[in-house]
């Protein structure tokens, strides 16, 4: 089911941002009036997860959306040892928590196929509804699966 909400063509460009040009580390996306995705937050490139999840710890009960620039060591072909070169991955995160209202929870679900088609190139998608799930170490455990 489609909600009708749109993406902002500032939060595209965020992405192109955090994607092409690395300038940002993360960014917290939230819906605006109930009718536009927009850039709530951006932290720089030096901005570790840590800093993240204490900027998420701060929204409560408030369903966002959130797109990380995880750092991945990536295995050298054919073994696997991490290899030398690193790369990014871009995780993007539903965020709904249980404390959240009901109507938020359903705006954010009926929500997220658009911004998913606007962002194009993410490696994986998280779906998270508390700190357990949202955790640096769940998240790495989810980008080793395929």
């Amino acid at each position: 089911m489609s909600s009708g909400v749109t993406v902002s063509v500032d939060a595209k460009q965020v992405y192109d941002d955090v994607k092409k040009n690395k300038v940002y580390r993360y960014v917290i996306y939230c819906i605006k009036d109930e009718r536009i995705i927009d850039v709530e937050s951006k932290g720089d490139r030096t901005a570790t997860y840590q800093d993240f999840l204490g900027q998420m710890q701060e929204l409560k009960d408030q369903c966002r959306y959130c797109l990380f620039d995880f750092p991945a060591d990536c295995p050298s072909e054919g073994t696997n040892e991490p290899s030398k070169i690193s790369l990014d991955r871009l995780v993007l995160m539903t965020w709904c928590p249980e404390g959240a209202r009901v109507k938020q929870k359903m705006l954010y679900a009926s929500s997220y196929d658009a911004l998913k088609k606007a962002l194009v190139g993410v490696y994986k998608y998280i779906q998270a509804c508390d700190f357990e799930e949202l955790s640096q170490q769940a998240i790495e455990e989810a980008l080793k699966k395929q």
